[in-house]
């Protein structure tokens, strides 16, 4: 599904990224010449994601590229500091990992795993929702991801479908920290989707770690509702509605699911399920959870209920297609700019 560009354009962006900063791969590092770059994958508000490839080992790799002048004029410097700080310090089966950062006079790079299985949205807006069953397996690697972070004082702060890739076998990895944060207390940051937002987001009183127990709740509904419960043609709309808090569940879900929802989408964080003095382990102690041996999730032994068609690690057909564009032309970023990125 995905064009392929222009050889010459993407060999020179991998020689470019690593000719003054090389990789370490285990015992080898890796040089501009090791590095073959392929085909864009994802696209976001100033960033694009390009597959490329260990030219020895044949491994691939996402690298994600990041226009320096839309990062500033959209106000995201610290956010880009924070995805970096998060992604480093993180090592979880259901999350994605970070091995190298650069910066040259245009661009911010990360070089990420590459996972082949697409996203979770496609697999959903394909089928409209999910089962209970398929519901439930996607819930618990999840539940397991966030743990790991909140225990570690960080906050995702942007679960949703879109930011949730299948690999080849069709588990989880959680993926775009740029909303992830190191959180000791709380932080007053307006970020997220409109859909996902907590009350205590939208109404600036301070949050942290319980806001990713309530985009849970959503994103449970979601799934297997197929639309989330607060929905609207404006954000302020959707606010609204998040603000009173009103459920209607349809008429297939299963009891107990909605009234996990119910307890993650409790506008008091005080009393919201994962928030409490126990945690996750509130959330795993659920009855719609009964039949899941917590211990065996992490280890991936749970069968997953999609598994993507994935030819070989570098397949690409399980991501949109993406207009060629001129980034390369980009002018270069004045160096007063650049002193921003100097540790990135």
């Amino acid at each position: 599904m995905l064009s392929l560009q222009s050889a010459d354009f993407f060999f020179a962006l991998a020689s470019h990224v690593t000719k003054s900063q090389p990789l370490r791969l285990g015992n080898r590092v890796l040089t501009y010449r090791d590095i073959i770059a392929n085909a864009i994958n994802r696209t976001g508000t100033f960033g694009r994601v390009f597959l490329v490839r260990d030219r020895e080992s044949r491994a691939f790799f996402a690298l994600k590229q990041m226009k320096i002048p839309d990062v500033i004029r959209l106000k995201q410097e610290q956010h880009v500091h924070n995805e970096k700080e998060v992604l480093s310090e993180v090592n979880h089966p259901f999350l994605i990992r970070l091995f190298w950062t650069h910066h040259d006079e245009r661009f911010l790079y990360m070089l990420m795993d590459y996972v082949a299985g697409g996203e979770l949205f496609s697999f959903l807006r394909s089928r409209g929702r999910f089962s209970n069953a398929t519901g439930l397996f996607y819930t618990a690697e999840i539940v397991c991801a966030i743990e790991y972070l909140h225990a570690r004082e960080i906050v995702y702060r942007d679960l949703k479908p879109e930011n949730i890739l299948l690999d080849s076998e069709g588990h989880i990895r959680l993926t775009d920290f740029g909303f992830a944060k190191k959180l000791s207390d709380r932080t007053w940051t307006l970020c997220g989707t409109p859909e996902y937002l907590a009350p205590e987001v939208i109404q600036s009183k301070g949050h942290g770690r319980a806001v990713d127990w309530w985009a849970l709740g959503i994103l449970v509904f979601e799934m297997l509702a197929g639309y989330p419960p607060f929905f609207d043609d404006n954000p302020f709309g959707i606010y609204q509605k998040i603000l009173a808090g009103k459920l209607e569940f349809p008429r297939h879900l299963d009891f107990y699911v909605k009234d996990l929802i119910k307890k993650f989408l409790v506008i008091d964080r005080a009393r919201r399920l994962g928030n409490m003095k126990n945690g996750a382990d509130d959330v795993k102690k659920h009855r719609w959870f009964k039949a899941v041996d917590w211990e065996t999730v992490p280890l991936r032994k749970l069968k997953p209920p999609i598994v993507p068609k994935v030819s070989h690690d570098g397949d690409t057909s399980n991501f949109d297609v993406y207009p060629e564009d001129d980034w390369k032309k980009d002018p270069p970023v004045p160096p007063k700019d650049l002193e921003i990125f100097k540790n990135f």
